[in-house]
């Protein structure tokens, strides 16, 4: 047992350790317990403000859209559908990330968003997050407009119904920000465990969400591989250090 033991916190630490000790140190807690204290709130807001304000829009989105006054107004300003001209879902973009389903409990996407944006925002930075969400996001909104100008018997494409329905929120950017962090960190099998979790979800599951996340994860993907690309270009075309 003590062998199995020692062979699951070898892969724990091979696979999250990298995460877990930039996460800790990036909190500044490197070195010590972690105390309730004044300094340590504010260090604490300090370092995931995306985080922090990413769950206060969604918990607001949500509480206002519950109530018979607010849904249209949710709707009006951060709702995006295939349906509307592409300017207007381009301004409805940087809202629509925070604008959570009404059919799900928020909880979950408060959840997700608090996990995922805060340990992406500690370890690969509060703009490559940004960047990663929304680049998810517009990739769904994308996939919904190609869906709906293919018809339904087009290439991976849905019922017209279904594609004209609105955009999914949180979820998609989340499902996004995860894969890229594990993909960084070299996390091969969280990578391929978010993957297979979207994908079939999809395929047993099929609706406009299950596709936009796929469209996310894609959008990841091709991040990811950009990057190492240039990071790759960049290391054989530096000059031999002197040493």
């Amino acid at each position: 047992m003590s062998g199995f033991s020692k062979r699951v916190g070898d892969f724990l630490r091979a696979e999250w350790g990298g995460v877990i000790l930039d996460v800790w140190d990036g909190l500044g807690l490197a070195g010590q317990k972690p105390r309730v204290t004044p300094k340590a709130i504010l260090q604490f807001i300090h370092t995931i403000p995306l985080t922090l304000t990413a769950l206060a829009l969604t918990a607001g989105f949500q509480a206002v859209q519950q109530q018979s006054w607010g849904a249209g107004f949710v709707s009006d300003i951060g709702v995006v559908r295939s349906t509307l001209p592409f300017w207007q879902a381009l301004l409805r973009t940087p809202l629509s990330l925070f604008v959570p389903a009404l059919d799900l409990p928020v909880w979950g996407a408060l959840l997700q968003l608090a996990v995922v944006f805060g340990i992406a925002e500690v370890t690969v930075g509060r703009l490559r997050t940004l960047a990663v969400a929304y680049a998810a996001t517009l990739a769904g909104t994308s996939y919904a407009r190609y869906a709906l100008a293919a018809g339904p018997h087009g290439f991976l494409s849905l019922p017209t119904d279904v594609v004209t329905g609105r955009d999914t929120g949180p979820s998609a950017a989340v499902a996004a920000v995860a894969m890229y962090v594990a993909l960084r960190y070299r996390a091969w099998l969280t990578a391929s465990a978010v993957a297979v979790f979207v994908v079939g979800e999809a395929v047993l599951f099929p609706n406009l969400a299950g596709y936009e996340h796929c469209a996310g994860l894609a959008a990841a993907l091709i991040m990811c591989w950009a990057e190492r690309r240039a990071e790759a270009r960049h290391r054989s075309g530096a000059p031999p250090s002197r040493s």
